[in-house]
């Protein structure tokens, strides 16, 4: 375990902000955690407490006063088969894992199922966390289990994917969990025959754009292909400080939808099926309702912010859904920005869209 006083945080977000923190603490090993556990709950009331992955969804707009702790940034992913079904795989991955980089790895191993995700940033330990998704697939669907230590207990815990209520961009590690546990591992489910997820976004256009039948891909082409587009309209945390995309994709009802659409005829929207919160999980499958994603980047670009900025901090010119640093930005400069545009759209559209960075 490494503890580092009075830390700068630049390093820990992809936003480039330049915070510090009164302590930086990095757990190597499940030992690790159950040691820091008893750290923190000696703590626990006197100092505020952030648990922290790669910082990939992260806006740091002060220096925070009290301990930020973070697994240790390594390379770690064992494989076995699955034990009912020789078809799939299971990957057990270090928190502290590049996901991207165990995307890679998977797909080299001829291990499916990730594709879709490749490129996102950030570690294996926020994925489960965040639930994160893109082109038609979220994470929750390919995890099967979490490792954990339990913050209050020193207890090593193991937790199953359904009962982490995984929403869209969600899961109780970011409401009733939030800083409850220490994550070690994220355990996934693969599989070894591969089935492209094309049902979403413009990947059959690409494809027909690249005279690839969809019979012709293979899991290495269409995570190539998925980076290609991911590069073409997302700037590198590298040359321009950015979290990606800034905001979730607001869902609404049908009456919401043809409010819209009676003034904006062509907007973009996408079904989705939403199952009931108050019910059994087999009762909210066969409860859910059908409501419909409208993308939040195509109302930002109506309204005619993509490529402008405010001050140091701009929206992206080739993608109105992310916001960047265009060098000097406080946070303070991102959260001026983001209000503006929130109110900009509702103003326009009558919905309200809501960060799905975490703003600190």
């Amino acid at each position: 375990m490494k503890r580092y006083k009075k830390c700068s945080l630049l390093k820990y977000n992809t936003f480039g902000m330049d915070q510090r923190c009164d302590e930086l603490i990095i757990y190597e090993s499940e030992e690790d955690a159950i040691v820091l556990s008893e750290i923190l709950r000696q703590q626990k009331g006197k100092l505020p407490i952030l648990i922290l992955g790669g910082g990939s969804n992260l806006l740091l707009t002060e220096d925070f006063h009290g301990m930020v702790v973070t697994p240790g940034k390594r390379f770690s992913v064992d494989c076995k088969d699955g034990s009912s079904d020789k078809s799939e795989v299971i990957l057990n991955a270090w928190a502290g894992t590049n996901f991207d980089e165990m995307v890679a790895f998977a797909v080299k191993q001829e291990y499916f199922g990730l594709e879709n995700l490749s490129l996102i940033p950030g570690e294996c330990g926020a994925s489960a966390v965040q639930n994160i998704g893109a082109y038609g697939v979220e994470v929750k669907d390919l995890i099967l289990e979490i490792n954990a230590i339990e913050i209050a207990t020193g207890k090593q815990v193991t937790i199953k994917a359904e009962d982490c209520h995984y929403g869209y961009r969600s899961s109780k590690f970011k409401k009733e969990w939030k800083d409850q546990y220490l994550i070690t591992n994220v355990i996934y489910k693969l599989h070894k025959q591969f089935t492209p997820h094309l049902d979403y976004g413009n990947l059959h256009k690409v494809l027909s754009e690249k005279n690839i039948a969809p019979a012709q891909l293979t899991g290495e082409l269409l995570r190539e292909l998925i980076i290609e587009i991911r590069q073409a309209k997302l700037p590198d945390p590298e040359d321009l400080g950015n979290a990606g995309s800034f905001f979730m994709n607001p869902i609404v009802d049908e009456a919401t939808l043809n409010k819209v659409r009676q003034q904006h005829p062509n907007v973009h929207y996408f079904e989705v099926q939403e199952p009931a919160t108050d019910v059994s999980s087999d009762e909210a499958e066969r409860k859910s309702t059908t409501r419909y994603k409208i993308p939040a980047g195509w109302m930002i670009d109506q309204c005619g912010w993509k490529g402008r900025s405010l001050g140091r901090a701009g929206v992206y010119d080739k993608q109105a859904l992310v916001l960047v640093n265009l060098g000097g930005a406080t946070g303070a400069d991102v959260v001026t920005l983001m209000k503006a545009i929130q109110e900009n759209v509702y103003q326009e559209f009558g919905i309200h869209i809501y960060p799905e960075v975490n703003i600190i």
